[in-house]
């Protein structure tokens, strides 16, 4: 069967089958069907081989060489589950902070260092924000540049030394970070060398 003519639709969950421009055969369930832009939506089987996920596929038909429909669904799809948007709504606001917070790190001049400091805190305690080039974190600890363990000021308590044992370890993992790439890099420079000689 070719793409649908006028007035022709997939119905959600029937089965189909279709070869792309790039000759990709795909089969899936119909998901959804949008006749103006020719758009389908199918669900397939996993690409990384986990039985309990699917891949979700559009394809745009102008594309396609050809489409077979392998069993077309006659009863009323289930209803779609609901959406918890209150979730959603707080998700995108945490999203769009973070963005901001990263923003203004950059527009403030905030070394790179400061900004993966920033990250790596707000990863543990998500109370923790920029006041000018200072991270403040739980409105308790003040990092201040170059954002040491020695810059880490605040009311001596349980707060103060959670953030240095995160900062402490932030420059500890960053430091064997670059021994790694360090000593990886050390063959190479050593195998340029000798073929230069």
């Amino acid at each position: 069967m070719a793409a649908p003519g006028p007035g022709e639709y997939f119905s959600v969950g029937s089965h189909v089958s279709c070869i792309t421009c790039l000759g990709q055969r795909l089969q899936g369930e119909v998901v959804a069907f949008d006749y103006p832009s020719k758009m389908l939506t199918l669900k397939c089987a996993p690409s990384s081989g986990k039985p309990n996920l699917s891949d979700v596929v559009l394809v745009n038909l102008a594309y396609v060489s050809d489409v077979d429909i392998i069993s077309d669904r006659t009863e009323t799809p289930s209803p779609l589950a609901s959406l918890n948007f209150s979730k959603l709504v707080n998700r995108a606001r945490a999203e769009k902070e973070d963005k901001l917070s990263q923003a203004y790190a950059v527009s403030a001049g905030v070394s790179v260092e400061g900004q993966q400091l920033f990250q790596t805190i707000h990863k543990t305690i998500k109370d923790c924000r920029w006041q000018e080039k200072n991270i403040m974190v739980m409105d308790d600890v003040v990092i201040s540049p170059p954002y040491q363990v020695d810059n880490c000021k605040g009311k001596e308590g349980s707060a103060l030394s959670h953030v240095r044992k995160i900062v402490e370890k932030h420059f500890r993992d960053m430091e064997s970070q670059k021994s790694v790439q360090h000593s990886q890099q050390a063959p190479q420079t050593q195998k340029d060398t000798a073929l230069s000689s």
